[in-house]
């Protein structure tokens, strides 16, 4: 799951249907690299999702790496849950850890993988002093806490500034992006250097999602 295994499709479950979860997640597996799945307290954002149950549940249904997205407050509390959950990456938010390094070092010594997620007005540059200890970068193109909004063009900005980061000091973390990820916006987020695309609505509000995840693979590595 590192940047040098080439671009992956991560189907977001936050649009799925949760009657159905594990068919969801089935049908759309075989095009993907990862199962993103967001994690809201409804304090950092305002919504309410799921927790390390839900994510131990899913780790049953599918051999797809899971991606955790913790969009909460004082993530610290919570990292060994996701951990025996069955977390493959877990990113936690910038503006929510104000001992970011240290929590990043408990993420890889809980057997996951570290990212951060940037909000959308949060700059590039508030990771300068921990890049190195990331395996991922999550851009939020979108304001988090809600699927199906509009792709904010900003975030193109942010993929290529990173992109020219870890190419000057020889890095190798992986460049993700979340929000408004379809057939549409994919095209500049690749060329702008994007590494792990999520896509929730465009896929899983689809009239056949395995069908559309199908092309969005296509697209990442035709």
């Amino acid at each position: 799951m590192s940047r040098d295994s080439g671009r992956l499709l991560a189907p977001s479950i936050l649009s799925a249907d949760f009657a159905a979860l594990a068919a969801s997640v089935r049908a759309v597996a075989p095009y993907s690299g990862l199962l993103h799945v967001d994690v809201m307290d409804g304090h950092f954002v305002p919504n309410i999702t799921l927790g390390p149950p839900v994510v131990a549940c899913l780790k049953r249904a599918t051999d797809l790496p899971l991606d955790c997205h913790l969009m909460i407050e004082s993530p610290d509390r919570y990292l060994g849950d996701f951990a025996r959950a069955g977390a493959a990456c877990l990113s936690v938010h910038q503006e929510a850890c104000p001992h970011l390094h240290r929590t990043l070092q408990r993420i890889r010594e809980e057997g996951m993988r570290p990212g951060v997620a940037l909000n959308p007005a949060t700059p590039v540059a508030s990771l300068d002093e921990v890049l190195g200890e990331l395996d991922f970068v999550l851009v939020m193109s979108v304001n988090p806490g809600f699927g199906g909004q509009r792709f904010i063009p900003a975030a193109l900005e942010k993929v290529r500034r990173l992109r020219a980061a870890r190419e000057a000091r020889g890095l190798s973390f992986a460049i993700e992006v979340d929000g408004g990820v379809s057939a549409e916006t994919l095209p500049s987020l690749l060329e702008a250097g994007a590494d792990w695309l999520v896509a929730g609505s465009a896929l899983f509000g689809a009239a056949d999602p395995a069908a559309e995840a199908a092309r969005l693979s296509g697209m990442l590595h035709g």
